[in-house]
């Protein structure tokens, strides 16, 4: 659905995208990650056909962006990162307003205002003045705005950005709720954005791509060992030997209240730690993959798994 090959873009001696590609399946939702001035919002605009690139090939919905820039905007709805509302307006009004800029038939404006009011959760304030509303209602108007033309793809550019944690939620639950409707390209550098809303991601750090594909996949790929970090009621020397005398651990490490036990690849020990954890009444409050997203990100942009 969203295709990139050698795509690059140039600002005099800058180059802010480099030699980049990747690919989004049709009705997946796919994060598009990367550090502060990474190349993310770069990208979008030349997917939405706001900016022009200086090398490379790009296409949407399988129109080309360069060369058949109509059909790729009929095609695509765009969330910027500063939502370009008008405030006096009221988010009918404003939706209507852009049903008629996207060229959306007048026969099917209401009908169309109404699907997008329903999908957004925007119900309760629809008559209201956009500036009376919260940041999380208008940040919810512009997600209902890139989808009032009905676009087989979404490209939105930090959509939690500025909300706080509810706000975020519901937001993050929205964008959940369009897997498989719609193919979406969400850009964020929030770590957990990804692992929340995402199925798989494109990490670029300073315009280059470092990685592409499922998180599972890339961390199979990127680790040696397996293992879990173990939340416990107490996590010391004492609690890391026992741990340390299962058969098939490799290391453990402790930090504060958290213990990290590792072991080869191609086994699967958390049964066992678990159980351990357990008979032992070490207060196992939390266990989780040693193989998150924190370090796998961390490991890529510092110059690994580069493609």
């Amino acid at each position: 659905m969203i295709e990139v090959q050698r795509l690059t873009k140039k600002y005099g001696e800058l180059v802010a995208v480099r030699d980049l590609t990747f690919k989004v399946e049709t009705g997946r939702i796919w994060g598009l990650l990367g550090p502060n001035a990474a190349g993310k919002t770069t990208t979008m605009r030349i997917l939405t056909c706001y900016l022009p690139a200086t090398a490379g090939r790009a296409t949407v919905a399988g129109f080309d962006v360069f060369n058949e820039p109509d059909a790729v905007k009929k095609s695509i709805g765009y969330l910027p990162e500063v939502v370009p509302l008008y405030l006096d307006m009221t988010v009918s009004g404003y939706l209507g307003f852009v049903a008629e800029i996207k060229q959306v038939p007048a026969a099917k404006r209401k009908a169309a205002i109404g699907r997008v009011i329903e999908s957004a959760g925007l119900k309760d304030v629809g008559h209201r003045l956009i500036r009376n509303i919260s940041r999380g209602f208008k940040q919810r108007v512009g997600i209902a705005q890139a989808m009032i033309h009905d676009p087989q793809v979404l490209v939105l550019d930090e959509p939690t950005i500025g909300l706080d944690p509810a706000q975020i939620r519901e937001i993050r639950e929205l964008i959940k709720g369009l897997r498989g409707e719609r193919t979406i390209l969400l850009s964020t550098h929030i770590l957990p954005e990804v692992t929340q809303v995402c199925d798989g991601v494109v990490i670029i750090n300073e315009g280059r791509l470092m990685a592409s594909g499922s998180l599972e996949d890339l961390a199979a790929s990127f680790e040696r060992n397996d293992g879990v970090i173990l939340k416990l009621r107490r996590a010391g020397a004492e609690e890391a030997a026992l741990f340390q005398g299962l058969p098939g651990v490799d290391r453990v490490s402790a930090e504060g209240n958290e213990l990290r036990i590792e072991w080869s690849r191609g086994r699967d020990l958390r049964d066992d730690v678990a159980r351990l954890a357990l008979d032992r009444r070490l207060g196992l409050q939390e266990m989780r993959s040693v193989a998150g997203i924190e370090d796998l990100y961390l490991k890529i942009v510092s110059g690994g798994l580069e493609q």
